[in-house]
């Protein structure tokens, strides 16, 4: 058997002890975020995300072993297992090979063999395989074997059901199925081709396309596989069939015995009716895996970098969600989000009332004191934005604006979560709204939405969905824990991802603030029901309470380092009423050494930095880092466009094959992978990150189309 902790620490490069001190974390039910976090000197801090591929890899073991322990036992039971096959399903590295070995032994449903092999035909097969009959006549061999009652009445027949035996045997030989494999692997071309080559469909760039399995980028295999699912494309394996068989030929063919045609013919039936098309179906199935799981992982790092979006802080807004025919609909909010007044205007046609919307703008910019418009960019974003960036232009007032998102606005307004939370509201002003805190507290808004909703991923609907939510769910939970929530106004969306907390318990935490008002202490969490001592434990040091009792309570101190901090603040000969002033920017070089204060307290180092870190700087925000958001754009319409004009753009969504920008305009624009950086870029994602802002030079407009073609490659 595998010893895991073993390989793990191989696969990971980390110490046994890492290992072994990290796995009985896991096991005692600790979430990752807090093991990540507070956890340190057991796991030898490693970071979050290597937590979370550090747990599946676990689980992909433990289970591993389990099935090898029951393939053991079933084929035991059969009275099957020899030393030589246990040794190799217990030295099995992966679950394919302990189901290769496992495959011979396995029930199956009626087959030509099995039925040859219910006739009595096992003991014909066998000799006819073992090849060691120079001058035997296998026709006259099999009239001795002839079972009349189970339909093989003739020597021809007899025959054939031994040779079918035979090609059953050879499809189910692990170490043959295991070469042939490889071979496929390193050789085979994925083919595809139209079902109607005349209709004129997106597919059509695989009208007539093959590519090697190696090699073929996994978006090519998504899109193969959505338009064969959609019925346009045909698709199949292709691989040199002379080649393979002289493979399976060495296997088994051992010299110019008297059944060697038989023998051949036998492997080219087996390689034709069992194992290519086994193989085949392998290989589609690896493929779409691979690809899945590459686009999950991009997925998964865009929806990190969006949710790690800059929030803009001190932002009265006025919040536009455009449309046409039942004009804008508009939510003024203030700095922490509050709605303060909301209406409609109608700036687009039918109606194209410019003057009234200038208008009402105006009253509100002034009523409301605003600072910043935002706009959706859906369904007439780019006739709404001409009209306020006018407004903007004559009006004189202090103003900005900038285009947002709306990926998912509907959804949240619609849902159930947002009904409870603004059941007197519309649900088009509770777009307008969601539009609005995007831009505050992108993290804290865009929680509310079905992170699949969002946007920044490619072919998430062909995707398995369980791993898509799994993932995605692993990473909002990342990013809520590194950021922290404010415990007095997170909602209940929010709360939910922090670590120990559930929905149920989220809800319950609004519920007792909304009793009792805000919390004061991070120890009246656990007066909150059905937040007991272990889930406190989890959650405490993520959750932030500002201008409560104890000034700790604002940072990501664990409460159950406070005692340490305490010391550590009399150390430097500070009160703690210091931390509300801003932190304490010199601390480190006040209390000295850590290392030797580390041996004094009992204390771990890893967790002394992080205190002395918390306090130069309290609850200090990770996403300040992130780039800033760009306002008031250069260009607002693909008329706008020239070849060659360089922009300033926001990096909006990453694939395999490049970036999509936003320069300004209704419609991102294309950075291809091969116009990303002058050097080789294997993937777009070692360049760029959602949220970036970039300088892009315009390559081509089609209007027509709705495509702008982009470089970031300086003429």
């Amino acid at each position: 058997m595998i010893d895991i902790a073993k390989a793990i620490s191989d696969e990971f490069k980390l110490t046994e002890t890492q290992v072994n001190s990290t796995i009985a974390l896991i096991d005692e039910g600790n979430t990752i975020p807090f093991i990540a976090r507070y956890r340190k000197e057991a796991t030898g801090g490693i970071d979050d995300v290597t937590l979370r591929n550090f747990h599946d890899r676990l689980i992909y073991l433990r289970n591993l072993e389990a099935r090898k322990e029951e393939v053991i036992r079933l084929i035991d039971e059969q009275g099957k297992l020899t030393l030589e096959l246990k040794k190799d399903i217990e030295e099995a590295e992966v679950l394919q090979r302990v189901e290769d070995l496992y495959k011979p032994f396995k029930k199956k449903r009626a087959t030509r063999a099995t039925k040859a092999r219910d006739a009595g035909l096992l003991p014909l097969a066998e000799i006819i395989m073992a090849q060691e009959e120079n001058d035997a006549d296998a026709i006259l061999m099999a009239e001795g074997y002839i079972n009349v009652e189970a339909g093989y009445d003739t020597a021809e027949k007899t025959l054939q059901g031994a040779l079918d035996i035979i090609a059953e045997i050879v499809a189910d030989d692990a170490e043959i199925i295991s070469k042939l494999r490889d071979f496929v692997r390193k050789n085979g071309l994925i083919q595809s081709i139209a079902v109607d080559s005349e209709e004129k469909t997106v597919y059509e760039t695989y009208y007539d396309f093959a590519e090697a399995i190696k090699s073929i980028p996994n978006h090519r295999v998504l899109a193969i596989n959505r338009g064969e699912k959609e019925g346009k494309l045909k698709v199949k394996v292709d691989v040199d069939s002379e080649k393979a068989l002289s493979i399976l030929s060495r296997f088994v063919v051992k010299g110019e015995s008297a059944f060697y045609e038989l023998i051949k013919l036998t492997l080219a039936d087996s390689y034709k009716r069992l194992i290519f098309p086994a193989l085949e179906r392998e290989m589609r199935n690896e493929l779409t895996q691979r690809a899945e799981d590459d686009a999950i992982k991009v997925f998964a790092k865009n929806t990190e970098n969006l949710l790690q979006q800059r929030p803009v802080k001190d932002a009265r807004i006025i919040a536009i969600d455009p449309g046409f025919r039942t004009g804008c609909k508009v939510a003024v909010l203030d700095e922490q989000g509050k709605l303060l007044d909301y209406t409609t205007i109608y700036p687009t046609k039918p109606r194209a009332d410019i003057a009234g919307t200038h208008r009402t703008l105006k009253a509100l910019a002034e009523k409301y004191n605003i600072n910043i418009i935002v706009i959706g960019n859906g369904t007439a974003s780019r006739e709404t934005e001409e009209v306020v960036s006018d407004f903007i232009e004559k009006s004189g007032l202090s103003i900005k604006y900038t285009i947002v998102n709306e990926a998912g606005a509907s959804v949240y307004s619609a849902s159930k979560a947002a009904s409870e939370e603004y059941p007197d509201l519309d649900v088009t002003t509770r777009g307008a709204m969601s539009l609005g805190r995007r831009l505050q507290d992108p993290l804290a808004e865009l929680v509310k939405i079905p992170v699949k909703s969002i946007g920044v991923g490619q072919y998430q609907h062909d995707l398995n969905q369980g791993a898509l939510e799994s993932a995605l769910t692993d990473v909002v939970e990342n990013v809520v824990n590194r950021v922290g929530v404010d415990l007095n106004t997170a909602s209940s969306s929010l709360l939910g991802y922090v670590a120990g907390i559930g929905s149920a318990v989220a809800r319950n935490i609004v519920a007792y603030r909304e009793e009792n008002g805000v919390f004061t202490d991070r120890k009246q969490l656990k007066k909150v029901s059905k937040l007991g001592e272990k889930a406190y434990k989890q959650c405490a040091g993520f959750l932030r309470i500002s201008n409560g009792k104890n000034p700790l309570d604002s940072t990501s101190v664990h409460p159950e380092s406070y005692n340490v901090a305490t010391e550590l603040l009399n150390r430097a000969g500070v009160s703690l009423q210091e931390l509300k002033n801003g932190g304490i920017p010199d601390i480190k070089q006040r209390i000295g050494d850590l290392s030797a204060i580390s041996k004094e307290l009992d204390a771990g180092l890893f967790t002394l930095k992080d205190i002395v870190d918390e306090m130069t700087k309290p609850g200090r925000d990770p996403r300040d880092d992130a780039p800033p958001v760009i306002f008031s754009r250069a260009v607002k319409s693909f008329e706008d466009l020239k070849p060659g004009m360089k922009l300033v753009g926001t990096v909006r969504n990453v694939v395999d094959f490049g970036a999509f920008v936003d320069i300004g305009v209704k419609q991102d624009g294309l950075v291809h992978i091969s116009k990303l950086s002058d050097r080789f870029v294997r993937h777009p994602s070692e360049v760029v990150s959602v949220g970036d802002n970039v300088d892009v030079w315009v390559i081509d407009v089609d209007a027509q189309r709705g495509k702008i073609s982009l470089s970031m490659v300086g003429e």
